[in-house]
C-alpha cells in the first residue's frame, strides 16, 4: 500500500474521527499524562477487545474440540470462525484451499514454518533466500532449518537478501544476481521493524518469478495498515503475524498459507489445547480494526510519523535511519520508498537507552535498544523508536519533538 498524504479536509476529518477512536482505550484515557510510543512493540486494546474477552471467560470458557456440551462447542466454533475471519481480514481470493493455523505470535509461526513446512520441502543443493537485516525472528528460524537439514545429510545454502544502503529496502536492482534456479524459497518482511519503510515485496516476485514460495513477516502491517493477500502486491504464500501487535491479547498470531505452492502447511506434532482467549481477543480486534476503517488508521499514523520526521529533520543532533526522504511532506511522487507509522533515529551526542530514560521522565514511552534487529549494526549503537498507532496524537507528537529539541 501506498500512504497518500491527506489533504486539510481530510485531516480536519480524521482529527474528529480519531478523538473518538482514541476514547476506546481504556489503558490510555486512564493516563492523560502519558504518551505511549511503542505499538510496534505491542498495541493497547480497544474496550470491545476487553469486553469479548470478558463475555467469553464468563459465558463459554472450554476446551475447544474436546467435549461435545455446549460451552465446548461454541469454543469450538469459536476458533473455525476466527480461522474465517482471519481469511476475510486478508481478503483471502481462494479461501476453500488455504489455510489458518494459530500460534502464540509471529516468532512462533515463522519458526512453525520453518521447521513443519521448509525442512520436507528442500533438497539437497536447493537454495533458500532471507533477509539478514530484519528482525532476527525472521532469521534465526531459516537458520535452524538450515541447520537440521544438514543433521539429514541435505546440504541447502542459505543467501542474504540484498538491500539499500541508502534506504534499508531491498534491492531489486541485484537481486537477480543472488537468485538461481535453485532458488527455492523466499523470507521476506512486510514492513521494517526499525525502519517502518514498505519493502516492496512485489519486487521480489518478479526477481524470482511465479513458482518460489515467499513467506511474509507481517508483524508490523497486519492491525496498522491493509493487507490484502488478493492484490498483485502480496502474491505471497505465507503471512504470518501476532495479534497482540494487533491490538489482541500477548500469546496469540497467526499463519495463513496459500496453500498454492509447495505442499500444503500443517504444523508437525500435537497441537494440544490452542489459546482460546487469546483467540478471542483476535476475533474481536479485528472486527474493531475493520469498523474503525483499518485505512483511515493507516493514514493517521503516516500523517503523525510525517510530522515528526519533518520535525527530526531541523534537529542537527539527530540521525534519522532508513530512507531519508520516505516520510517527508515535501517529498515529490513517488518516492524510493513508503514508510509508515514508525520512525527510528539515535541523538549524535547522547547514547540511546539513555535518551529513553531522558524521554520517560517527560512522559513519553519509546523503545530504546537494539530493537531486536539481525545483524551488527543495532546491536552496537541502538536507536530509539517511536511508533505509532490510532490512538496517538498531535499534540503527542509536538510535545515530544519540543523535548527533542530542547536536547539538541
Amino acid at each position: 500500500m501506498s500512504a497518500v498524504h491527506p489533504r486539510h479536509g481530510e485531516e480536519q476529518a480524521d482529527a474528529a474521527w480519531q478523538r473518538e477512536v482514541r476514547e476506546q482505550f481504556p489503558i490510555i484515557t486512564a493516563h492523560p499524562d502519558l504518551a505511549y510510543l511503542d505499538s510496534a512493540a505491542t498495541a493497547q486494546k480497544p474496550r470491545a477487545v476487553l469486553e469479548a474477552v470478558q463475555s467469553y471467560l464468563t459465558t463459554s470458557n472450554a476446551n475447544a474440540g474436546r467435549g461435545t456440551y455446549p460451552w465446548a462447542n461454541r469454543t469450538t466454533e469459536l476458533v473455525e470462525r476466527t480461522r474465517r475471519r482471519v481469511k476475510e481480514f486478508l481478503e483471502d481470493p481462494d479461501p476453500q484451499r488455504s489455510a489458518v493455523h494459530f500460534t502464540s505470535g509471529t516468532s512462533e509461526g515463522l519458526r512453525t514454518i520453518a521447521r513443519d513446512w521448509l525442512t520436507s520441502f528442500l533438497s539437497d543443493g536447493d537454495e533458500i533466500l532471507v533477509p539478514f537485516a530484519d528482525h532476527r525472528a525472521n532469521l534465526d528460524p531459516w537458520l535452524e532449518a538450515q541447520r537440521l537439514l544438514a543433521d539429514r545429510g541435505i546440504d541447502v545454502r542459505v543467501r542474504g537478501l540484498p538491500y539499500q544502503a541508502e534506504s534499508g529496502d531491498y534491492d531489486h536492482r541485484v537481486m537477480g544476481q543472488v537468485v538461481g534456479p535453485r532458488t527455492r524459497f523466499v523470507a521476506a518482511t512486510h514492513l521494517h521493524h526499525v525502519y517502518g519503510g514498505d519493502m516492496n515485496v512485489h519486487r521480489i516476485r518478479e526477481v524470482v518469478g511465479p513458482e518460489v514460495p515467499i513467506c511474509l513477516d507481517a508483524a508490523q502491517s497486519v492491525g496498522h495498515l491493509p493487507v490484502s493477500v488478493a492484490e498483485a502486491a502480496l502474491d505471497v504464500d505465507f503471512v504470518v503475524f501476532s495479534g497482540h501487535k494487533a491490538l489482541a491479547l500477548p500469546g496469540t498470531g497467526a499463519v495463513w498459507a496459500r496453500n498454492a505452492r509447495g505442499p500444503a502447511f500443517e504444523p508437525g506434532g500435537w497441537q494440544g489445547t490452542p489459546n482460546t482467549v487469546g483467540i478471542a481477543s483476535l476475533e474481536a480486534a479485528l472486527d474493531w480494526l475493520e469498523t474503525a476503517d483499518i485505512e483511515r488508521i493507516a493514514r493517521w499514523t503516516v500523517t503523525l510519523a510525517t510530522r515528526l520526521t519533518d520535525g527530526l529533520r531541523h534537529l542537527a543532533s539527530y540521525e534519522i535511519l532508513g530512507c531519508q526522504s520516505s516520510l517527508a511532506a515535501d517529498s515529490a511522487l513517488p518516492v524510493r520508498q513508503r514508510r509508515h507509522g514508525i520512525v527510528t533515529f539515535r541523538h549524535r551526542g547522547i547514547p540511546s537507552d539513555d535518551l529513553g530514560f531522558i524521554l520517560f521522565s517527560e512522559g513519553f514511552m519509546v523503545r530504546a535498544d537494539s530493537l531486536c534487529q539481525a545483524g551488527a549494526e543495532e546491536k552496537k549503537d541502538g536507536s530509539v523508536r517511536v511508533s505509532l498507532h490510532v490512538y496517538n496524537t498531535v499534540d503527542e507528537v509536538d510535545r515530544l519533538l519540543a523535548v527533542l529539541a530542547s536536547l539538541d
